[in-house]
Parts: structure tokens; sequence; C-alpha cells
């Protein structure tokens, strides 16, 4: 274990939630593997399972890896600077979310993550292949001993920041109270998207329903505070603005553009059932995907939003679904579609079992297992869960991949530019 962190580990070893509310310790609880969805584990301390639709013996759920040093167009440093350049968002929300001694180890969790970051960019060695790297992200994060080291990636470097940041320092969700307002932002605005939606015509209304559910999609997605580039806008822009990112959106071809095939084939095919893994809180998942999810439920397709068990940056939680958005959609939404669904269970919510702004479909709660067994159709919204991980992943039922691209390193490797589209469709194998 780095000195650091270990110092780190000792003097915060009550541990402290974001209000305040001594935990069982920093190094008690530590993923959210031990908590949630599970009925049991494996015997290594891991309640979670795979993906029923994933093929283990070709899925790596890393896009963009191994990160290397030289004749690449994005190099190690490069990579690593993307997580530094978020580094300070994450210490100014946790200095001031309240909770005591916030500024102390706000400052606690800089310097650790730092050194994380440190770690990952020195180049390997003879006595040290990955130079100091694993050691670092993996005494950082508390990673599962099954997944095997693959170098430093973003997987790796979002479960070292969110160890130190949650179990080191003690911020279990510093995110909340910028949550929580952009939730109830977006649930006033969301009548009118639905609106607009409903009036929505074209040669095709089904066709113009589903183009505009997913540049709704796109424009929700931006609000990501994870993201510097996202980060400045949302604290020096005033917010999230939904209808002007709407109409600023790059026109097609997006970078990734797969939306002729995905149209055509939800011409042919009714699915039965949708796994939705759904990314950020506010805008991103009120009036992106929830817009989405009612467009397939006017199909005829039951859908599942699978969300977080463990708060992760901005990200919307399983909870926050289940008590939060769910009652204001019945009571104050004003919409029958969504009303119905929810009663009638044709639109629930589930725990991923995750705990990162990026998912490995290896590791997923038995609930949501559970869940898309039967399922025809699964959806991974986000520029974390569909685009640095999972973009190539081919799954065993129809796969669609929403996100923009917030990262000029990202916009690079895809050919296309900061806040550009990605709209990944693949049939399923098991139907090819």
């Amino acid at each position: 274990m780095c000195v650091l962190y270990e110092e780190m580990v000792c003097t915060y070893s009550r541990g402290w939630v974001s209000d305040g509310r001594p935990t069982g310790g920093a190094t008690g609880e530590r993923r959210a593997g031990r908590m949630g969805a599970g009925d049991g584990d494996d015997g290594d301390g891991d309640a979670r399972v795979a993906l029923t639709h994933v093929d283990l013996s070709s899925y790596e759920p890393v896009t963009f890896a191994p990160w290397e040093d030289d004749g690449v167009a994005v190099t190690r440093a490069r990579w690593v600077g993307v997580f530094r350049a978020a580094t300070p968002s994450f210490a100014r929300r946790a200095a001031t979310c309240g909770a005591p001694d916030a500024e102390t180890r706000a400052k606690a969790f800089q310097r650790a993550f730092d050194a994380v970051c440190d770690a990952c960019e020195g180049r390997a060695s003879d006595e040290e292949p990955h130079g100091g790297a694993r050691r670092a992200c993996r005494d950082a994060g508390g990673a599962e001993p099954r997944r095997p080291w693959r170098g430093a990636n973003c997987l790796e470097l979002c479960r070292a920041r969110d160890g130190i940041l949650r179990d080191a320092c003690g911020f279990a969700d510093c995110f909340a109270s910028v949550k929580r307002e952009e939730n109830e932002a977006a649930l006033r605005a969301l009548p009118d998207v639905l609106r607009a939606l409903d009036e929505t015509t074209g040669d095709d209304d089904e066709d113009a329903r589903l183009a505009a559910c997913v540049r709704g999609a796109f424009a929700g997605n931006i609000f990501d505070l994870g993201a510097a580039a996202s980060v400045d806008l949302y604290e020096n822009g005033g917010g999230v603005d939904f209808a002007a990112t709407v109409a600023k959106l790059k026109p097609r071809p997006w970078c990734v553009d797969d939306f002729d095939a995905m149209r055509e084939r939800f011409a042919k095919r009714r699915h039965r059932k949708a796994v939705v893994f759904v990314d950020n809180a506010g805008a991103d998942v009120c009036l992106g995907m929830i817009p989405f999810a009612r467009e397939l439920i006017r199909r005829g397709t039951e859908v599942v939003l699978a969300a977080n068990e463990t708060p992760s940056i901005n990200d919307i939680t399983a909870r926050e679904l289940r008590d939060e958005i769910f009652p204001a959609l019945v009571e104050s939404s004003g919409d029958a579609i969504l009303r119905d669904a929810i009663a009638d269970g044709r639109l629930r919510a589930v725990s991923s079992g995750n705990d990162m702004p990026v998912i490995d479909l290896r590791f997923v709660s038995r609930e949501v297992r559970d869940e898309a067994k039967d399922a025809d159709l699964i959806v991974l919204e986000g520029m974390g869960r569909g685009i640095e991980t999972n973009l190539y992943a081919k799954l065993k039922v129809d796969c669609v991949k929403l996100a923009m691209v917030k990262h000029r390193e990202v916009a690079e490797l895809l050919g296309g530019e900061l806040y550009d589209c990605v709209c990944k469709f693949d049939v399923g194998s098991d139907d090819l």
C-alpha cells in the first residue's frame, strides 16, 4: 500500500458520509459488490456476476487500452491528464459538501489521487513491468482479484479515484446536492420535452420520434461532472440548457453513426424487454433516457432501468430512481404512458451493482443479471458505459450504445470532435 494512502486510511479510519454521519470505517464496506442485490457470493467477497448476454471468452470491457508511451496518437500521459484535469472539481465538491473536516479531507483526496496518477505515468521497467501503477491503483481501489490487470486504463483509474474519495476519505456522495437540484429542474422541464416529442412528425412518425429521442439522449448526456470540459460548461454556463443543447448538436453523420441500422432493426422487430444502463442524474436521465424509455414502452417493450448501486460522481443511483424520480413521474409529470407503465411494472428500476462511472459487464448485480435473462435489447448510455467501456463489445442480444463525447482524446481516436455523438448498434450474435 502506498504510504500516502496508508496514512489516509489510518487518519480517517472511522470514515464519514457526506452529511457527517460516521460509517463503519474507511476499509469497511469496500465496494458495491458487498452491498445491494447479492444473494451470496462466490467466495472472494464479491456478490456480483456476469451479465448473461456477455461472451466471457472474448469480452474485454475497456475500449482504449492498453495505454502506450510511444507511436500512438493518445499517449499514456495524455490519458492520465484526462483524470488529472477533472480532479480539482472533485476536490471542490468534496470540500464544500458540508461534512466535518471536509476541506482537509478533500485536500488529502487530491494528494492521494495525484500520487496514483504519478504512478500511472511511470514507464515500465524490467524490475516492475507496470511501473508502480498496478500497486497504486489496486491499493487505492480495492479491485476484485478476479479482474486481471491489463495495465493502467480508465476502469482502473476510475476505481482508484472512487476508492480514495469514498473509502479512504469518507465522501460517500459529495455530488448529492447538485444531483438533487438538477433532478428537480429536469423534472420541471419534462412535460414540455414529452409534449414536443408527441408533436414530432415525419415521413414515419415512429422513426421521427426515435430520432428525436436519440438526439435527446445525446443532449442530456452533456450533464457529466466527471469530464473537465462539461464541468466547465456547467459551472461557467449557468447549468444545463437542454433545449439549447439539442439545437446545437452536431448534425449527422456522427463520429459513430449506426442510427440507420438501428432504425431499420427497430422497424422490423418489436423488442419484448430492454435493460437500459443509465448514466447521470438530472437532464441526462430525466430528459434524455426517460423519454427514450417511454418511446420503447409505446412500441410495446418492457423497460428496466439499471442504475448504480453506489454513488459515483453525478451518476444516478437505483435508489434515487425508485425513491425520487419515479414518484415524481407518477405524481407530477402528467404523462399517462409513464404513470401507467410504472403502476403495472412495465417501467421499473434495478441496481446494476456498479459503483463507478464505467462498467465491466462481468461484474453486475444478480438482480440485473436475472432481469436481463429474458431481455432481447440492452442499452448502454453515457460516455463511461458506452464509449470508454463496451463500445466494441458484442452481446448475444441487440445492443445500443448512446453517448456524447466529452474528452478530446476520445474524439480524436474516434475521428470526431469534442461534443460529437456516438450511436453504436449491433444485432445480437444469437441472431446472426
